[in-house]
């Protein structure tokens, strides 16, 4: 029988499945560590376009480009939402894949103008992971998320805490991830 590569876990014989998220363990052990989520994403006009129509946004700064012109814009600027949705689902994979519920999204902030076209990519640290009194079946874990463009710069962060499972192991087995 073959080694599994890291990353994934036997089913049988001759299967094995990729594992996303962490359970509360795996967040205990890296406490204070920064964890790079791979691949990075390029924003698209389409995303752009959608996520106006789907939450009625009607600001001109996201979709005159006469309005941005006259402000001083070489460009329409991507809606903050869809920013912070592109950069929290490149972190879900790794960090939140077993999540059971989302508690908090506290200091969110929109540091750098996004535009359609720009590359992001997301970074973790994980602050803290602790049993939950009330649910001790869960953990509820902490994580400073960050977003940057392809230039390095900081477009957002925020602290997300959310519930994970205090044995992933369990988890998987029951819901076949």
């Amino acid at each position: 029988m073959s080694s599994v590569p890291q990353g994934f876990r036997r089913i049988s014989e001759n299967r094995i499945r990729e594992a996303v998220g962490l359970g509360l363990q795996g967040f205990a052990d890296i406490v204070g560590m920064v964890i790079e989520h791979r691949p990075a994403r390029t924003v698209t006009e389409t995303e752009h376009v959608q996520v106006l129509a789907l939450t009625g946004n009607e600001a001109p700064v996201h979709s005159d480009t006469e309005f941005c012109t006259r402000t001083g814009r070489d460009q329409v600027l991507v809606c903050g939402i869809l920013t912070m949705n592109i950069v929290l689902g490149l972190t879900v994979r790794t960090t939140s894949a077993l999540t059971t519920a989302n508690l908090a999204l506290d200091e969110v902030r929109f540091e750098q103008p996004v535009h359609v076209g720009d590359t992001l990519r997301a970074q973790s640290m994980v602050l803290s992971a602790r049993r939950s009194a009330s649910r001790p079946e869960t953990g509820i874990v902490s994580c400073r998320i960050e977003g940057y463009n392809q230039h390095d710069q900081r477009v957002f962060s925020c602290t997300r805490t959310f519930l994970v499972p205090a044995d992933a192991s369990v988890l998987r087995d029951a819901t076949n991830y």
